[in-house]
């Protein structure tokens, strides 16, 4: 399947189209090209590049049809059991996963939203007052009707499209053209001044990339992952995970004591240098772990409030986890005087803590109101190219400690930083360019980790035992609260990703 990322690319990508096209005309497997309607920006991308997909491929006489993955498209395709006739939809994502296993699949995938808690109720509540009957999101389900509400909602968050579509690795390279045109016309660049303080800040210990552990495995055999706790119970988290010959296992996880004290050194550390806090992680994609995380890290920058208002909080059902704008929804429900009580306080640890880096200045939103407002693999880059700055409370660009707590991702956005504190900024005209060749098919890796991701419940021990014969595969001491993690491998991806 296709994977359209760059804007740049398109005229060159519908190029190789109608080659693709013209190939498929003559075969006998190819019979369509499949076009996904997504709701991510830009729209107007994804609506333009459509009537020319369409153009190319008549000249080959291959038809195009569009299958709806947005947001609200698998929403209404989960629930329609809730809805008219006249309001239902296929669930098109589970057809389109099905094409993609088959040879003859071609699908063009647009970018589209991995959407955080806060986005799925915003996206019900909006279809809500169009009159679809849809169920309310349960964050706290009461009985097994909730229960299964909200384990279909999960289907729709976070990376759920990618792992079903990508049956392939992904290979992106910047075609000659594309390079040529950067060369010709670069974008803009923002100065990076040599005594600048912007830098990243990474855990010392205690985090996913300080305790991995991985085995391959000889031969065929189905595995499950239970936790024991220290009184010896067994709470069975993963009954069966069926996994091949020559299959990479790995287990990880990350110590939320360590975090919750790397994220208290940070704010302090930040406030002290005098420049802005802020955090980056992956809270889409990583739809189980980087909530959890990011949720520690709004109780430790507003742990006052949280002390003092614990009972409150309870009741209204605050979950930090949602973010700072999860506490603000929740407040309304209160009587005035207590909510803005509540509210001074909130704007007062702003004073106490430091500055934190805005996501929109003139909304007063934070980098912490919402988890999916910040995405790592954005959030840097725009930051790097603009000359290492983030915006401030009061719409200035400012220096900024980017928090990235693993170091498996962190340090590479670290040396970045550094190298353009030390050469200036990188200049579009003279640089090189690197193919970004990713090992995800068949789920591997982090991509298929999110079934088999936990919180910890209790001090034990998560392990992974080969079901039959009982053998420990692997195992990590966890205390209440840690997060731990799966991932798993298959072997012709991992022989296809080296060949690419």
């Amino acid at each position: 399947p296709f994977r359209l990322e760059a804007p740049s690319c398109r005229t060159l990508f519908a190029v190789n189209l109608f080659q693709e096209a013209e190939a498929m005309a003559g075969a006998k497997k190819a019979d369509k090209v499949t076009y996904t309607y997504t709701d991510e920006a830009p729209m107007l991308a994804t609506h333009a590049f459509y009537p020319i997909i369409k153009a190319f491929c008549s000249n080959a006489s291959v038809p195009v049809e569009l299958k709806d993955i947005s947001v609200a498209g698998r929403v209404i395709g989960l629930f329609s059991d809730y809805l008219s006739d006249e309001q239902k939809m296929n669930d098109e994502l589970s057809e389109l996963g099905v094409m993609a296993q088959k040879g003859e699949a071609n699908i063009i995938k647009l970018p589209n939203v991995s959407a955080s808690v806060p986005q799925l109720k915003e996206c019900v509540k909006e279809l809500q007052e169009k009159g679809y009957k849809l169920p309310d999101f349960p964050e706290d389900p009461k009985d097994d009707k909730e229960k299964e509400i909200k384990s279909r909602y999960a289907k729709v968050l976070g990376s759920a499209v990618n792992p079903v579509l990508r049956e392939g690795n992904s290979d992106r390279r910047a075609a000659v053209p594309v390079k040529e045109y950067a060369f010709r016309y670069p974008h803009s660049m923002g100065a990076w001044a040599p005594d600048s303080k912007t830098h990243v800040s990474c855990m010392r210990d205690g985090d996913f990339y300080s305790h991995e552990k991985s085995v391959c495995l000889s031969e065929a055999c189905d595995i499950r992952i239970e936790h024991v706790a220290d009184d010896g119970a067994i709470t069975v988290l993963k009954e069966k995970v069926p996994v091949q010959a020559g299959e990479v296992v790995d287990s990880s996880f990350m110590n939320c004591a360590a975090l919750c004290e790397f994220f208290e050194e940070q704010i302090q550390d930040a406030k002290e240098k005098g420049v802005l806090f802020s955090l980056h992680l992956k809270a889409t994609m990583m739809k189980i772990s980087d909530p959890i995380m990011f949720g520690h890290c709004v109780k430790v920058y507003f742990k006052d409030v949280f002390a003092k208002y614990k009972e409150t909080f309870a009741k209204i059902g605050v979950d930090a986890n949602n973010g700072l704008g999860d506490v603000y929804t929740k407040l309304a429900a209160l009587p005035e005087e207590e909510r803005k009580a509540i509210e001074a306080d909130i704007m007062a640890t702003y004073e106490q803590r430091g500055t934190m880096a805005m996501v929109d200045s003139n909304r007063g939103i934070t980098n912490l109101h919402v988890p999916s407002d910040i995405i790592i693999d954005n959030s840097m880059p725009t930051a790097i190219r603009g000359g290492g700055k983030m915006w401030n409370v009061d719409d200035k660009e400012a220096d900024f400690k980017a928090t990235i707590p693993d170091r498996g991702y962190g340090l590479v956005f670290r040396e970045v930083v550094e190298f353009c504190k030390q050469n200036g900024a990188f200049d579009p005209k003279t640089m090189g360019c690197c193919p970004n060749v990713g090992l995800m098919a068949q789920k591997a890796e982090e991509y298929g980790s999110h079934p088999t991701t936990f919180e910890a419940k209790a001090n034990g021990v998560i392990r992974i035992i080969v079901n039959g014969s009982d053998r420990v595969l692997m195992g990590h001491s966890v205390s209440k609260g840690d997060i731990w993690r799966a991932c798993f491998t298959k072997d012709a991806p991992i022989h296809d990703w080296v060949k690419l």
